[in-house]
């Protein structure tokens, strides 16, 4: 199965940003959607924002026009870029492949990551 490794989470104030990072296992990385996710604390995890094989990109709208999915595939790598950071966005984050469609992102998999925590607090 394919292994997750995130990073990049810290603690931020309000407008500030960070830079996430994923790093997976496997040669299939190339081929798959991969997603980010997050859960807050007593939530259900949420979609994010995902990014195609091709590149073509889909994002939670909570985050569209903030964060920016994108991918490295010659480092097995994938990126959430999030800008304008608000308290309503610290959670803990993850990534995964996932099978998306019009009705929605749906992870690939039971294994998750440790994921990375991203706190925006004044």
């Amino acid at each position: 199965q394919v292994q997750l490794v995130e990073s990049g989470g810290g603690l931020v104030q309000p407008g500030e940003s960070l830079r996430l990072s994923c790093a997976a296992s496997g040669s299939a990385f190339s081929r798959n959607t991969m997603a980010w996710y997050r859960q807050a604390p007593g939530k259900q995890r949420d979609f994010v924002a995902h990014i195609t094989s091709a590149g073509t990109t889909n994002y939670a709208d909570s985050v569209k026009g903030r964060f920016t999915i994108s991918r490295d595939n010659a480092k097995n790598t994938v990126y959430l870029q999030m800008n304008s950071l608000k308290p309503e966005d610290t959670a803990l984050y993850y990534c995964k492949p996932a099978a998306c469609s019009a009705r929605g992102c749906y992870p690939i998999g039971n294994y998750w990551g440790q994921g990375t925590q991203v706190t925006v607090s004044s």
